[in-house]
Formats: structure tokens, C-alpha cells, sequence
């Protein structure tokens, strides 16, 4: 009869297994990452409709037709110039479709600033308010892009409206 070893109760791994395990951690973790981050930036799907003109935030109202003649109007209502680190009072307006929830995002147009997301109350009127911020920026000049995207029935609709924001020295 042949004679086997008695097992041992600490069974090693091989190198191989090891590094399997490892491999299948760290691929797990990066798809948890991407889900995570998947999910914080929406994730649904958002019809994009390109602003119809030029427009000036700082100045006034920036206005986009989205599906089928609904318009939205984004407002940063500041005196003056939008400045980093201030509140910005945002103020949302849809015409020809309601909307159940409406937010603005910043997001830098040639520098990856993060995503800033504010989400908007709607009032009785209809409208949506409420406040952002524009992130600072070790540039002089910060290109920013403010995306608006309200759900509606028809889905999530979004423009983006460009601006500048000087930075700030007293």
C-alpha cells in the first residue's frame, strides 16, 4: 500500500493563485469605482440640444430650444461678474414641458475641475432656484461650461451654456 503524507491544516497557496486573487481584487474594485462614479454623475442618458446663440452669463439669461419647441433658460442671477467661491443664485425656466427636477453642473471646458452638481428647487410658478459655485482655479482665466439638464417625460433633456471666470486679486 502506498504511503501518502499526513495533510497539513495550513494549506499553501501557490504564487500563481495568489496573484490570480490579486488580479480579480484589484478588477473588481476599478468596476466598483466606475459604478460609484457611474451612478454620482447620473448615469441616464440626456438628450443634448446645443445653445441656440452666443450668450453672456454674466450679462443676462443664456436660452436653448430642446425637444419639439420646449425652451430653457438658465439665469445667474449676480450683479456683475460670476466669481469663484461666491454663491451664485441659479434660476432655471422650462416653457412648453414640466419638468419633474432640473440641476446645473460645472464642469471646466479645458481642464478636468471635478463636477460640480447643484440641484434646483422647483417653486410654485414652475420655476427652479437655488444656489452654485464656481470652483477656483490657478488660471487667470477659467473657461467653464454650466450644463443644465431637467427629467421630464420625455426623458432627461440638457443644454450647456460656456463662460469665463476671471480670477479674483484684490
Amino acid at each position: 500500500m502506498p504511503h501518502h503524507p499526513p495533510m497539513e491544516t495550513g494549506v499553501s497557496r501557490s504564487p500563481l493563485l495568489r496573484l490570480l486573487m490579486l488580479v480579480t481584487l484589484g478588477v473588481i474594485a476599478v468596476a466598483l469605482w466606475y459604478l460609484t462614479s457611474y451612478s454620482l454623475r447620473g448615469g441616464g442618458e440626456v438628450r443634448w440640444f446645443a445653445p441656440e446663440a452666443p450668450c453672456d452669463l454674466h450679462v443676462g439669461a443664456c436660452a436653448a430650444t430642446l425637444d419639439r419647441g420646449v425652451s430653457l433658460t438658465l439665469e445667474a442671477d449676480v450683479a456683475g461678474r460670476i466669481r469663484a467661491l461666491e454663491p451664485l443664485p441659479l434660476v432655471v425656466t422650462l416653457e412648453g414641458l414640466e419638468a419633474e427636477t432640473a440641476r446645473v453642473e460645472f464642469v471646466g471646458r479645458d481642464m478636468d475641475m471635478g463636477l460640480h452638481r447643484f440641484p434646483l428647487t422647483r417653486g410654485a410658478d414652475g420655476v427652479f432656484r437655488g444656489e452654485g459655485q464656481v470652483a477656483i482655479c490657478t488660471e487667470s482665466v477659467m473657461p467653464w461650461r454650466a450644463r443644465v439638464v431637467v427629467e421630464t417625460s420625455r426623458g432627461s433633456l440638457g443644454s450647456w451654456f460656456d463662460f469665463d471666470v476671471e480670477r479674483h486679486t484684490p
